[in-house]
């Protein structure tokens, strides 16, 4: 292993890392059950789009764990 390996770790922050970790599965999870790309042609109706994406998941989610 490389000594700036090594460095990278001990710097590694186990809280901050276990947030991502966290919203990569809710990415993942987004992506497998509402499509993996967004079908918008300029970025503001992107941005709406990933946003009712999101509120979507959250709904389901909320339904099926009351």
């Amino acid at each position: 292993m490389n000594p700036l390996d090594h460095a990278h770790n001990a710097r590694m922050d186990g809280d901050r890392y276990h947030q991502r970790s966290m919203s990569e599965t809710v990415f993942s999870s987004i992506k497998r059950t509402l499509a993996s790309a967004v079908r918008a042609q300029n970025w503001w109706l992107e941005f709406r789009e990933m946003l009712l994406k999101a509120a979507v998941y959250n709904f389901r989610r909320n339904v099926r764990y009351p």
